[in-house]
């Protein structure tokens, strides 16, 4: 299982990008404090997390958080590597997070926004809670399922009787 739950802010305004064919993808940087402070400074270090969201996950952390809102992302962690340009024997190695969810942890007079964050157009064809958006970056492998239909209600026959069912 690979899932990651985080909590922190964000260190620079989201980074709002589309696709040729037109999906979005939000770049974004969180800031989260470890635990216990240095014992000789006493300051407390942070993690500086990348984390990447697609399609109406990525608009809503573009329209709704900013540098310094407080946020909660869900996700998965993905690895890489790339060559470094400029010296071909060096490899370097990234951690993101692939964002699934994203909920508010802040207040709304932090957010710096007066918009009632239930009534968008972001969660219209999902059944998840309010504040819980879902998406996933766009895999070539997978079908895509934009156009699935699940029928209508006629297409259901209507059982009279449970009298045969062993419970």
């Amino acid at each position: 299982m690979n899932k990651v739950i985080l909590m922190g802010r964000l260190t620079a305004a989201p980074e709002l990008r589309q696709t040729q064919s037109g999906i979005s993808s939000c770049r974004f940087t969180i800031a989260i404090n470890r635990k216990f402070a240095d014992k000789q400074t006493g300051e407390r270090q942070a993690d500086f997390i990348n984390c990447t969201a697609w399609r109406q996950t990525a608009e809503f952390v573009n329209r709704y958080f900013k540098k310094g809102s407080m946020i909660c992302v869900e996700g998965q962690l993905r690895t890489g590597s790339y060559q470094d340009k400029n010296h071909p024997d060096v490899t370097h190695y990234t951690t993101d997070v692939m964002v699934d969810n994203v909920e508010f942890t802040g207040s709304k007079a932090e957010s710096g926004t007066n918009s009632d964050y239930g009534n968008n157009n972001y969660n219209n064809s999902y059944s998840a809670p309010q504040n819980n958006y879902s998406s996933a970056p766009p895999q070539s492998s997978a079908p895509n399922n934009d156009n699935m239909s699940y029928g209508s209600i006629n297409d259901y026959e209507e059982i009279l009787s449970d009298g045969d069912v062993p419970f």
